[in-house]
């Protein structure tokens, strides 16, 4: 079957925007001539293929279609920059990619910096659930925590974002003035950055375990950024996992010399990242590929 690149371009921009409205802006059409577009598609295809929701979200046959347009609209920017220079009017290509908040808050965006007649459209979630957007179509590429390849992916190392549990030393003295228990550490808050975040639960399992007792589970503060969760952390509203170091180690260090921050036990979790990028022959990923690998194996420890 033939599929229409004016249908797929329309599919993908609605997707992408969210809606049939900001899709004919991007465009620079009428709403109408993409509804029209996007119905044809689905005709074509025999399914129903958005669901018209706010957001729209793409169906399992619109997924598929999702993932075809995005690799026409870049293969065909490339077959065009090789055939010619590129019109002062000409867009660059776009690569949506996966990535997770500690990601982007230190190494990330310099290597992107890197990338040249390229625009990101970056999607952010923890680093065990990015890999889920590949399958989707909504990213070409994502930073993730699972090695495995997901169904028609690669799979390329990047490194180790490594976490230590940290608080200020005023919240030391209040919660943890007999130590750094499992008792003490059911009481003490603790700080969170989402309620998918795996870290601070991941230490207080091992410490469970090496005390032979049932894992501690403390009240619970939510802070869903990087920035101010460190800030939260160093504030005195709880205890968090500190990090990645070393890249914001020095931030660590410079805090911990000061006396802001100290921590709470020389033990780390250790997050391995990995690059998960469709299997697809093009110059543009490979760049990305290329910058985003050099950059964490600068940045990041290895094994």
């Amino acid at each position: 079957m033939r599929w229409e690149s004016g249908q797929l371009e329309a599919l993908a921009a609605v997707v992408a925007e969210g809606s049939f409205d900001a899709a004919a802006r991007a465009l620079h059409v009428t709403p109408s001539a993409v509804s029209q577009r996007v119905r044809a598609l689905e005709n074509a295809a025999g399914a129903v293929l958005v669901r018209r929701t706010r957001p729209v979200e793409p169906t399992g046959p619109g997924r598929t279609l999702l993932r075809l347009a995005r690799q026409v609209d870049l293969l065909g920017a490339e077959a065009a920059a090789e055939i010619g220079p590129r019109d002062a009017g000409d867009r660059p290509v776009t690569v949506p990619l996966g990535v997770n908040a500690d990601s982007l808050a230190t190494w990330l965006l310099p290597a992107l910096s890197a990338v040249e007649g390229v625009t990101f459209d970056l999607h952010l979630a923890d680093q065990d659930r990015t890999v889920d957007l590949l399958p989707a179509g909504t990213v070409m590429a994502a930073v993730t925590s699972r090695r495995s390849p997901v169904h028609g992916c690669t799979s390329t190392p990047l490194g180790i974002t490594r976490y230590r549990p940290a608080a200020s030393p005023a919240f030391v003295e209040r919660w943890f003035a007999d130590g750094v228990t499992p008792a003490a550490l059911a009481r003490a808050p603790m700080v969170v950055f989402a309620r998918t975040d795996d870290l601070q639960d991941a230490w207080l399992r091992d410490v469970a375990a090496a005390a032979g007792c049932a894992v501690p589970d403390p009240p619970r503060h939510h802070v869903p950024s990087t920035a101010e969760f460190l800030a939260a952390v160093s504030a005195g509203l709880g205890w968090g996992m500190w990090g990645p170091l070393p890249a914001p180690g020095t931030r660590f260090e410079v805090l911990e010399r000061a006396g802001q921050v100290e921590a709470l036990s020389e033990q780390t979790v250790d997050v391995p990242l990995h690059l998960q990028q469709w299997r697809l022959r093009s110059a543009v990923l490979d760049r990305v590929t290329d910058v985003l690998r050099d950059e964490a194996r600068r940045a990041l420890p290895q094994r």
